[in-house]
């Protein structure tokens, strides 16, 4: 018995002794650095460069990699490089005994360390999307799909929400847009008949796996293959994303079996990776408080978007002139109740859930950020959320998280920048609140709302964001007249309509089909060849006839 409990320690002492801690190395500088902002292209991708010229930002040592000759010193000192990060300047390692690490710190370049988690370690808090149920639950009684370009079958309700029907309808469909999909894994993706679209046309720009430090990404967690499904989906009569035509960078920087601080930095790298792929989104169904370790614990104090690793890295993703979409979290229901982090970073969309009906649904983490900022800012549907089935490959069922409402957030961020891509990814936010169901009074649980895109639209064209559109719109602006008649009219689609001008007589005093635009306000203007008096302004298009009176003088 003596025996076995010395052998014991024996193996207990040797394993203590050959642990491997990880730790963030932090740098002083990038001096010396083989990098220079007057030749980007060497740590750029084209799409990013344009990213930035096209909103103005400027390229700056914070873009610079790490110095290779720091990453190089510390990898000689035994120490193994997991992940660097250009914007926080460091390298995250995994190091054997304490001597290593002394040794890095040691280094004239080296600033200070933080410890990231011990390799291995076994999670205690429970799997990571414990809190996302599945609620399988008949949706008959949701409003059946109306005529459009695409079928969708049970997941028309989770896009009609946000009004993204019309937008695919208007050839909106995230073409040419990039969005960086932050998550646990994407199990059975690239199998699935439902991606076959993506991977087909070539869609799938890229993927990595920032925990263990290579390219494959489908044989790891199932949760992102739900998540991507929310917006890459592309199966007539069964799901179809809110972006079914975007492109798409698959990257795992989530170890979901286990919860450390560790993560925010993978994030952080893979948000930079994004970044220099020339991403011009980023979806992330992840959040952060709570910690296998105590010691790392956030608190409610920390969610002020300017103290956790991966808000401070969320926010500099924006800097970079990307949108964000982050999920609020599951925690409305439970002890930490709160929204999570990066969801309180003051420069992304945080989006809460909402069920089929619009209504607040109970799990959704609720704000307000604890320095008294709106969050969450948006929100969508979360709760019965219709998403790919990982494991059969052509099957959906309706889910419950905010995991899925923000995808389906992302993917319509996509519709609307196709739809004005001149625009900043802040001006897209700030379109996106205004056009939201409660913009004039925000609240901690649905934040400024659920976004009308076809709104946000709009309101990037120049049109008061207080305006109500629904359907087929006219309106005379210059009413009397005494030159031309002008016409503003707003269609929901590209149609033809016939507008004509008669007099109190029924003669026809002018009669012209015209070809207006969807989304949009059409300007129509009616020449003024006609004598002074009364007439009717008859508009007929697809759906409704307008009838106003005008007066010329």
């Amino acid at each position: 018995m003596k025996k076995q409990l010395l052998l014991l320690l024996t193996v207990l002492s040797f394993q203590s002794a050959i642990a491997q801690d990880r730790y963030v190395i932090f740098f002083n500088d990038k001096a010396n650095s083989p990098y220079t902002v007057n030749n980007p292209s060497a740590y750029l991708s084209n799409k990013a460069i344009q990213r930035r010229t096209a909103q103005n930002i400027a390229i700056t040592p914070q873009d610079f990699p790490v110095n290779p000759s720091y990453i190089s010193g510390v990898a000689g000192t035994g120490a193994t490089i997991l992940n660097t990060s250009r914007w926080f300047n460091s390298v995250t390692v995994e190091v054997t005994g304490q001597t290593v690490l002394n040794t890095i710190l040691s280094l004239p370049y080296v600033n200070s360390s933080v410890n990231v988690g011990r390799k291995g370690a076994p999670g205690v808090n429970g799997p990571k999307f414990d809190l996302e149920k599945i609620r399988y639950k008949g949706t008959e009684e949701l409003p059946a799909a109306r005529s459009s370009s695409f079928n969708y079958g049970t997941s028309f309700n989770q896009v009609n929400m946000l009004k993204g029907d019309l937008m695919h309808d208007n050839g909106y469909t995230g073409a040419g847009k990039i969005i960086a999909v932050l998550d646990a894994g994407f199990l059975n993706a690239d199998a699935m008949p439902v991606f076959d679209s993506l991977f087909s046309s070539g869609r799938i720009l890229a993927t990595w796996d920032f925990v263990d430090g290579n390219s494959s990404v489908f044989e790891d967690d199932w949760h992102g293959t739900m998540v991507l499904s929310c917006m890459g989906a592309f199966s007539p009569g069964n799901i179809i994303g809110t972006a079914p035509g975007a492109s798409y960078l698959l990257l795992r920087s989530e170890n979901a079996p286990a919860e450390a601080i560790i993560e925010e930095y993978n994030w952080a790298s893979a948000a930079e990776y994004a970044d220099s792929a020339g991403a011009d989104i980023i979806n992330s169904s992840l959040g952060y408080t709570r910690f296998d370790d105590p010691s790392q614990d956030h608190t409610y104090n920390d969610m002020d978007g300017n103290t956790t690793p991966i808000t401070i890295a969320a926010d500099i993703a924006a800097s970079k002139g990307m949108v964000v979409c982050n999920s609020a979290g599951n925690e409305g229901n439970g002890s930490w109740f709160h929204i999570s982090a990066p969801s309180d970073a003051d420069s992304i969309l945080c989006v809460g859930a909402v069920d089929a009906f619009s209504v607040y649904a109970s799990f959704s983490g609720k704000g307000p950020a604890s320095d008294g900022r709106v969050k969450p800012d948006v929100a969508s549907q979360g709760a019965q959320t219709i998403v790919a089935d990982p494991f059969s490959g052509t099957n959906t069922f309706p889910a419950n998280g905010t995991s899925f409402s923000s995808p389906l957030m992302a993917g319509m961020v996509a519709t609307l920048w196709q739809c004005h891509p001149n625009a900043s990814n802040m001006q897209i936010i700030s379109a996106i609140k205004q056009s939201s169901s409660q913009f004039t009074n925000p609240d901690s649980l649905l934040g400024y709302g659920i976004p009308d895109f076809p709104l946000a639209c709009l309101i990037l064209g120049g049109i008061d964001p207080g305006v109500s559109l629904n359907g087929d719109n006219l309106v005379i602006e210059n009413n009397p007249f005494s030159s031309a008649l002008n016409l503003a009219f707003y269609s929901d689609y590209r149609q033809t309509i016939n507008v004509r001008l008669v007099d109190m007589l029924g003669k026809i005093v002018y009669q012209q089909d015209h070809i207006v635009s969807g989304l949009t306000i059409n300007k129509i203007e009616i020449p003024a060849s006609f004598s002074k008096g009364i007439y009717v302004v008859e508009v007929a298009s697809e759906n409704k006839t307008f009838a106003k009176k005008v007066v010329k003088n």
